[in-house]
């Protein structure tokens, strides 16, 4: 396939020779990180102006995100990580006995956990059959209060129809939960169709870890209200009087309890700039392009792969089950092709630095680790 990256891999920290294919594991770092990391150092150093240099880069952050996501600043917030986020939505909900959350059994544990722990009622997880178009639909009744989702799956890449999985909530007065880790960044996000919505920001985002996207859908859910707060999150005089009672702060900004994630959050602020210079269709695009073209090699190789074949239903990755996924991502890397392995699968992940030469690459090594396998 001849089609060249989308973005300048001189932009980024990628060896000379290397496909890096693990961006739903780590994106390499954009050279102008190094020049955020500094600022956040000259700033963090200079008293009260730099307080209010450190707040700005905070505002800009933001106003990118929403932008990216297609929604009101005003309610976009950060947490320290998804399943941070996802926690304080658990523990907001107002619990009966019976009642259950809907979720797939290979869901990321950062979506399922903080329900999970749940005990005061214990909540129950009703799982959906695999691999069933309408699991969901058929997994839910009316206990179901919350449906928890990743729009594209870290294990198998497949992308999930979030309009009809509106409706099946809908259908139930259920809370719709997404994490877009897997496709932010790299495909179009429509984030109102959530009543939560969470993201990474250390893969397709290009940015750090210490940060996540936090959205609240306040026309779904106007009355929502965190149960935990910090000094940040609340509204409060200079000389607080506790005994009157506190409040959290309106939008967003109630997902942050204590100080925002200054670092990285100058490194995203940089990293979400970056990719405005190409609309999220434009990327999807690009990235699907590999992601078919490694598919048809695969298949004309004879390997068997997870991902369903369908653009409509895959993100930017293309999944390879194996038992011997550990051995072969590390002879991968060591012939120059940086996938990710993990749960019995090799995952090879694209985004904007990728071009057709990686899928040469991906093949030649591939085929060579495969053949040096045991024979079973």
């Amino acid at each position: 396939m001849t089609l060249a990256p989308l973005f300048d891999r001189a932009d980024f920290r990628i060896p000379e020779g290397v496909a890096h294919v693990c961006a739903g594991g780590e994106t390499p770092f954009l050279h102008r990180h190094d020049a955020a990391l500094l600022r956040y150092a000259a700033d963090k150093s200079a008293g009260p102006a730099g307080r209010d240099a450190m707040q700005a880069e905070v505002d800009q952050a933001r106003l990118r995100a929403a932008r990216l996501w297609g929604v009101d600043a005003a309610d976009l917030g950060f947490v320290g990580a998804v399943a941070d986020g996802v926690s304080l939505v658990a523990e907001s909900l107002d619990w009966r006995e019976g009642d259950t959350v809907c979720v797939d059994p290979d869901e990321y544990p950062s979506v399922v956990g903080p329900f999970a722990m749940q005990r005061r009622p214990k909540v129950a997880l009703r799982f959906t059959e695999r691999r069933d178009p309408d699991r969901y639909a058929r997994a839910v009744d009316a206990h179901t209060r919350v449906i928890a989702v990743s729009y594209v799956s870290y294990l198998t890449g497949e992308r999930l129809d979030l309009h009809a999985l509106r409706q099946v909530a809908d259908s139930v007065g259920a809370l719709l939960v997404v994490d877009f880790t897997q496709a932010s960044g790299c495909l179009p996000i429509e984030a109102e169709v959530a009543d939560f919505a969470f993201s990474s920001c250390y893969k397709w985002l290009l940015g750090t870890t210490g940060v996540a996207l936090a959205w609240w859908n306040r026309a779904r859910q106007p009355g929502w209200t965190p149960t935990t707060a910090g000094w940040h999150s609340l509204a409060l005089a200079d000389r607080p009087d506790y005994a009157a009672g506190v409040r959290v702060k309106p939008g967003g900004v109630r997902f942050t309890r204590g100080n925002p994630p200054h670092t990285a959050l100058y490194v995203l602020a940089g990293a979400l700039e970056y990719l405005e210079a190409w609309p999220a269709a434009t990327v999807q695009a690009h990235v699907q392009r590999l992601t078919t073209g490694l598919m048809e090699r695969l298949d004309a190789a004879g390997i068997a792969f997870r991902t369903p074949r369908e653009p409509a239903r895959h993100g930017p990755n293309v999944c390879i089950d194996s038992p011997h996924a550990a051995a072969i991502a590390e002879g991968l890397v060591r012939r120059g092709v940086y996938a990710w392995n993990g749960h019995g699968r090799i995952r090879f992940s694209f985004h904007g630095y990728n071009g057709g030469d990686d899928l040469n690459r991906i093949m030649e090594a591939l085929q060579a680790e495969m053949g040096a396998l045991p024979r079973e």
